[in-house]
């Protein structure tokens, strides 16, 4: 198996990055036909973090943080390291140190498909994390492997340079080719739960806003009075 470091810049543009931030996994996951997402093994290592940004892929030995270490130097402002391995691994790939350096290059986050360590400190730098799992375990830096090449998260693959749009809902995958569609639809479908919130806070009943009434019937659901 070969190994390599892809140098690329390619990527959705700031404003479209941006919008997916705001909108969130759901609304976008929506607005998308209900595609995108990572499988929820993956979880926020603290609560209230939201990102977008452009992915920068890792294909890693499991229990080794070489590439990881190769990798920062790929990444830049408004990216996000994405990190599986060859084999399944919860060992603790990543901590504080890591997390500083990606800070000083203006990286938002990181999602691991693997372990991470150093969580107090991570939370309170404001680093983002959606990981496997929390683990101390310590890794080598041993084994090559590849970045910026096509990976698998659990559920979806990964292209460098697709969107990731994280947050407590999940982690979400955008293609590269659809950003800036999926960031108008979403756009459209926030709009559009906007008035339908408006409706709700007076009272009417999603049965009658969403003309539900005429399924129950069609489903053998019958009313009875007690």
């Amino acid at each position: 198996m070969s190994h390599r470091i892809v140098r690329t810049t390619a990527g959705p543009d700031r404003e479209t990055l941006a919008a997916l931030g705001r909108l969130g996994v759901s609304t976008v996951h929506e607005a998308m036909g209900r595609r995108g997402l990572v499988e929820p093994v993956l979880k926020p290592i603290y609560p209230g973090a939201r990102i977008a940004g452009r992915a920068v892929t890792v294909l890693s030995h499991p229990g080794d943080n070489l590439m990881i270490h190769a990798a920062i130097e790929q990444c830049g402002e408004g990216d996000v390291l994405v990190v599986t391995t060859t084999s399944p691994s919860t060992d603790g790939m990543f901590g504080d140190l890591f997390a500083t350096a990606l800070m000083a290059r203006g990286t938002v986050g990181l999602v691991i498909n693997a372990g991470v360590r150093d969580v107090a400190d991570l939370t309170a730098m404001g680093f983002p994390v959606w990981s496997k799992a929390v683990h101390s375990q310590g890794t080598n830096k041993l084994n090559p492997g590849s970045i910026n090449v096509p990976i698998m998260l659990p559920g979806i693959s990964v292209l460098p340079g697709d969107a990731v749009v994280a947050d407590d809902d999940g982690v979400l995958i955008v293609p590269l080719a659809e950003a800036a569609d999926a960031a108008v639809k979403a756009q459209r479908r926030q709009d559009n739960e906007a008035e339908k919130r408006e409706q709700f806070r007076a009272g009417i009943l999603g049965l009658d806003l969403y003309d539900l009434r005429p399924k129950l019937k069609e489903l053998g659901v019958e009313y009875v009075d007690q």
